[in-house]
C-alpha cells in the first residue's frame, strides 16, 4: 500500500513466503488493518499481485482482505493483465470527479403592467435600479371622500404593497392635494354666503320671495343641462324646493303659530340650499375678498380624507404636496415654459400652446388619448366651471390650448406673478410639484381612467415642454371606474356612496378583498353581489386559518412536530409549490391579484380536503406543512394590505389594535375551560344528567359568542377553540336561529299538512259507496239501486268506457269505507 504523502510501497516478501493460504491470509489481514484509504492509503500495483495470488476470493471472516480484494476488483474487474506501475496513481484522490452540469432551470418571469402610454403590458424597468419613483394624483379636497376616490386609492396601495413587499423594489411614492381648484372657490364662497344668510334669520315672507327670484336662474340652468343624470339630480333639487314652499305658503295663510311657521322656514331653508347659494353667488360672490374662506374649505376636507385613508388602511405617501404651498414653484415652472417658446400670455392668463409643441419634431401632444384632441366639451370640464366664459375662451389661439395661470376675477383668491394677480391651473400643479420632487422623469404616474384626457395628456405636455424630453413618465397606470349595482355614481340617482357610508356596511378587509377580486384597471362594480363574495371569501380563509391554529395548539413534543410525510403530504406539497408557481406569474402579470385569490382559494380548499381525510382515518395532520401553507397564505395577504399587524398566522382578532398577543394569552384558558367541560358532558352523558348538557350547550351557544370565542364539538373528536369576533359569531347565531325556526316552522308545517291529509282521508272513508255519486248532480241525473250513475246530466245513458272508470272508483271506495267500518269495530277511527 502506498500512503498519501509517497511513502514506498510495502515489501510482501513475507507474507508470500507463508506457503498455507489460510495462514497467508490471516497475516495479510493483519497487516491490511493498518492501512485505511481514509488515512489517505491507496494500493499500488504489488498490492494488485498479491491479491491476485489467492486461488479463490477471500472469506468475509477476513474483513480487511475482502474490502481491498473488491475494491480493486471494482477497478479493474478481475482482469489478469499486467497494469503499468505508471498507470497506478499513489497520491490520495486518484480518481477524478466526473463533469457537472448545470441544471437548465426555467426562464424567470419579468414583471409587466399595464402601460396606458402604449396600451399594452409592457415589461416594467425601473430607471435607477430597484428603485421606484411614483406620482398618483391626489383628490380635490372640496367634499366627502367616495367610493369612486377609493377605487383608485385602494387599488394603487394593492400595487404598491406588492411592488414593495413582494417584488422588493424600492418605491417612493408622492402624492398631491389640490387644494386651489375652480370646485373649490366656488364651494367655498357659496358655503359662505348661504352661512351668512342663514344667519340673518330671513322672516318668512322674505325667504319666500328670495327663493322664488332664486328658482329662476335655477330653472334656467336646469334647461340648458343636457347630462341625464344632472338633469335628475336638479329636478329633484326643484321639486323638494316646490314641496317645501307649498308647505310654507299653507303655514302662512292658516296663521300658524310662529314656532310652526319657523319650522317650515328651516325646512325651505335646509331644501333649498343649492338654489339660493348659486343666486348669492352670482349677487356677492365678487365680494368676497378674504382669503381664509378659501382655505378652511380645503383644510377640513384634506383632514377627513387622511382619516378616511388611515380607516382603509391606505399607507401614507412618502412625500404628499399641497398646491397652495408651490405656488413660486408653479409660478417658475410656467415661466420656463413660456420661455422654452411653449406658452403665451393674454389677457393677464398663461395658456399652453398646442398646436407649437406638437409641431415641434421631438414632441406629441395627447400621448394617452390621441383621438380625443379636439373634444370641446372635456376640454372645458379640464378648465374648470369659473374658467370657461365666452371672454376666458377667446383669449386662446387654438380651443385645444389649455390654461397654465389664470388671471383672478374678483372673489377668486390670487396670488403674484410676473403677469398679474392669479392663480395655477389645473394641470400645471401636478407638473410643477412631481417635477421638483421626482425630476425630469418618473418611473409611474398613476390615477384614475377619467383623468386620461385632458388632465394627464396636458400634464405630459407641460412637463416635457419644461424638461425639453420626450419621457417626462415612463409608465402611465390608469385604475378602472367604479359602478355602483351596475350604474354610474350619481347624487341624482341616490347610489353616491361615501367611504364612512361604505365603512358602516362594512369593514376596510372586506372592501379591499372586492377589490383584490377585480382587475386593477378594469371597471369595478360596486354592489351587494360584490360585497358577499368578499365577505364569503374573508369567511372561508379565516375558518381555515381557525382549524390550523387549532391543529397546530395540540400538545406534541419536540420530536413529535416531525411527522413522516405519506402520500397525501407529499401530493398537498406539490400542490402548494405548483399554487405559489401559479401565483407569481400571475403578480408579474400584470399584478393579477383576481387569480392569485383564485389560487389562494383553491388551494385552502386542497388543505381542508387533507385535514378532512386526516380526521376521518382518526390521523394527526401534519403540522409543519400546515403551518407552511397558512403562513404563506397570511404574508400574501399582508402584501395586499388585507391583514394589518403581525399576526403570524391568519387574521387578527378583535379589531382596533387590540387583538395583539390577546390568542397567545386567552387561549391556554379556555383550552383548559374546553377540556373541563368535555370532562362534565362525559359524565353527564353516562350519568343521563340532561340538566347538566344543557348548561354546557347554553355555554357554547349563548354565553361564550358574547365573548368571541366558539366551541365546536365533534362527534369522538376533542372540542375546537376558535376565537372570532364578537359580532360576527353574534351575527351567525342569528342565522342559526332563523334557520332553526325555519325548519321547526316547516316541520309543523308538514305536521299541519299531514292532520289535513288524515282528515280528508277519513272523511273520504266514512262515505257509503251507494252515496259517493248521488251529491255529483251536476254530472249525472240517474242512479241504480246501488246508488251507481247510469244517466249523465243531458239523460243520456252513460258509456262503456265511462261505466267502467266509475266502478273502479265505485269498487275503491267500496274497500275505503270497509276500512273504516273496521276501525269503528276496533274503536280507532276518531
Amino acid at each position: 500500500m502506498a500512503a498519501a504523502g509517497g511513502e514506498p510501497t510495502s515489501n510482501y516478501s513475507f507474507i508470500l513466503s507463508i506457503s498455507e493460504e489460510e495462514a497467508r491470509l490471516k497475516a495479510l489481514d493483519k497487516y491490511l488493518s493498518t492501512r485505511s484509504y481514509i488515512q489517505g492509503f491507496t494500493f499500488s500495483h504489488a498490492d494488485v499481485e498479491v491479491i491476485r495470488q489467492f486461488s479463490r476470493p477471500p472469506m468475509d471472516q477476513h474483513f480487511h482482505v475482502v474490502r481491498w480484494y473488491r475494491h480493486i476488483e471494482a477497478i479493474y474487474g478481475g482482469s489478469n493483465e499486467k497494469i503499468e506501475p505508471c498507470k497506478l496513481q499513489t497520491s490520495k484522490g486518484k480518481r477524478a470527479q466526473p463533469h457537472w452540469s448545470s441544471p437548465e432551470g426555467t426562464k424567470p418571469s419579468k414583471l409587466r403592467l399595464y402601460n396606458s402610454l402604449t396600451r399594452n403590458k409592457d415589461v416594467f424597468q425601473p430607471q435607477n435600479g430597484k428603485k421606484v419613483t411614483w406620482y398618483c394624483c391626489g383628490p380635490t379636497v372640496y367634499d366627502a371622500s367616495h367610493m369612486g376616490h377609493a377605487r383608485s386609492y385602494i387599488s394603487f396601495d394593492i400595487l404598491r404593497r406588492v411592488l414593495r413587499d413582494y417584488f422588493k423594489y424600492d418605491v417612493f411614492y408622492c402624492i398631491n392635494i389640490t387644494d386651489i381648484d375652480d370646485k373649490i372657490i366656488k364651494r367655498a364662497r357659496q358655503n359662505y354666503l348661504f352661512e351668512q344668510y342663514r344667519e340673518k334669520k330671513p322672516p318668512a315672507v322674505q325667504l319666500f320671495e328670495d327663493v322664488q327670484v332664486a328658482s329662476k336662474p335655477f330653472s334656467a340652468i336646469l334647461n340648458d343641462t343636457t347630462d341625464p343624470d344632472k338633469k335628475q339630480m336638479l329636478e329633484r333639487i326643484q321639486n323638494a324646493v316646490k314641496s317645501a314652499v307649498e308647505h310654507l305658503e299653507e303655514a302662512v295663510q292658516k296663521k300658524l303659530p310662529g314656532e310652526e311657521i319657523n319650522k317650515h322656514a328651516e325646512k325651505l331653508l335646509e331644501e333649498a340650499k343649492d338654489v339660493l347659494s348659486e343666486w348669492l353667488d352670482t349677487k356677492f360672490g365678487s365680494q368676497v375678498t378674504d382669503n381664509s374662506i378659501f382655505s378652511n374649505l380645503p383644510k377640513f376636507w384634506e383632514e377627513e380624507y387622511h382619516k378616511d385613508m388611515e380607516a382603509l388602511n391606505v399607507l401614507p405617501p412618502d412625500v404628499l404636496t399641497r398646491v397652495s404651498e408651490y405656488v413660486p414653484e408653479i409660478v417658475a415652472f410656467v415661466q420656463k415654459i413660456v420661455d422654452n417658446g411653449y406658452g403665451y400670455v393674454s389677457n393677464g392668463s398663461v395658456y399652453f400652446d398646442t398646436m407649437k409643441f406638437d409641431a415641434t419634431e421631438k414632441h406629441s401632444y395627447a400621448k394617452l388619448v390621441p383621438e380625443a384632441v379636439g373634444d370641446q366639451k372635456a376640454l372645458q370640464e379640464g378648465e374648470g366651471d369659473l374658467s370657461i366664459s365666452a371672454d376666458r375662451l377667446n383669449e386662446k389661439r387654438s380651443p385645444n390650448d389649455f390654461a397654465l395661470w389664470k388671471s383672478s376675477k374678483p372673489g377668486e383668491p390670487s396670488w403674484d406673478s410676473p403677469w398679474g394677480k392669479g392663480r395655477p391651473g389645473w394641470h400645471i400643479e401636478c407638473s410643477a410639484m412631481a417635477g421638483s420632487i421626482l425630476g425630469e422623469s418618473m418611473d409611474i404616474h398613476g390615477g384614475g381612467f377619467d383623468l386620461r384626457f385632458p388632465h394627464h395628456d396636458n400634464e405630459l405636455a407641460q412637463s416635457e415642454a419644461y424638461f425639453e424630453n420626450d419621457h417626462w413618465v415612463r409608465y402611465f397606470l390608469h385604475t378602472g371606474h367604479l359602478t355602483i349595482a351596475g350604474c354610474k355614481m350619481s347624487k341624482s340617482l341616490k347610489n353616491f356612496i361615501t367611504i364612512k357610508d361604505a365603512l358602516k356596511k362594512h369593514t376596510a378587509r372586506q372592501l379591499r378583498l372586492a377589490f383584490l377580486m377585480h382587475s386593477w384597471k378594469d371597471t369595478l362594480d360596486y354592489s351587494n353581489n360584490t360585497m358577499e363574495s368578499a365577505i364569503q371569501y374573508e369567511k372561508f380563509l379565516s375558518e381555515f386559518f381557525l382549524n390550523v391554529k387549532d391543529i397546530l395548539r395540540a400538545p406534541v413534543d419536540l420530536i413529535g412536530q416531525f411527522q413522516k410525510w405519506e402520500f397525501r403530504e407529499t401530493e398537498l406539497s406539490k400542490s402548494f409549490y405548483d399554487k405559489k408557481a401559479v401565483i407569481h406569474e400571475a403578480l408579474c402579470d400584470n399584478i393579477d391579484t383576481r387569480t392569485v385569490l383564485e389560487e389562494m382559494r383553491s388551494l385552502v380548499s386542497q388543505s381542508n380536503s387533507y385535514i378532512a381525510a386526516k380526521k376521518t382515518a382518526r390521523q394527526m395532520p401534519n403540522r409543519l406543512l400546515l403551518e407552511s401553507i397558512s403562513s404563506y397564505l397570511t404574508q400574501m395577504l399582508k402584501i395586499f394590505g388585507a391583514i394589518e399587524n403581525d399576526e403570524a398566522i391568519g387574521f387578527p382578532v378583535g379589531g382596533n389594535g387590540q387583538n395583539i398577543n390577546l390568542e397567545s394569552t386567552v387561549m391556554p384558558y379556555l383550552q383548559v375551560l374546553s377540556d373541563f367541560r368535555e370532562g362534565v358532558r362525559q359524565i353527564a352523558r353516562e350519568k343521563k344528567v340532561t340538566e347538566v348538557l344543557q348548561l354546557s350547550d347554553a355555554l357554547r351557544d349563548d354565553i361564550l359568542p358574547e365573548l368571541g370565542v366558539r366551541f365546536e364539538d365533534h362527534e369522538g373528536l376533542p372540542t375546537v377553540v376558535k376565537l372570532v369576533d364578537r359580532e360576527t359569531l353574534l351575527k351567525e347565531r342569528e342565522e342559526k336561529k332563523k334557520i332553526e325556526e325555519e325548519k321547526k316552522r316547516k316541520k309543523e308545517e308538514a305536521s299541519r299538512k299531514k292532520q289535513e291529509q288524515e282528515a280528508a282521508k277519513l272523511a273520504k272513508m266514512k262515505i257509503p259507496p251507494h252515496a259517493m255519486f248521488k251529491s255529483e248532480l251536476d254530472k249525472y241525473s240517474k242512479f241504480d239501486e246501488n246508488g251507481f250513475p247510469t244517466h249523465d246530466t243531458e239523460g243520456k245513458e252513460l258509456s262503456k268506457g265511462q261505466m267502467k272508470k266509475l266502478k273502479k272508483l265505485y269498487e275503491a271506495q267500496e274497500k275505503l269505507h270497509k276500512e273504516y267500518l273496521q276501525m269503528v269495530q276496533n274503536g280507532t277511527a276518531n
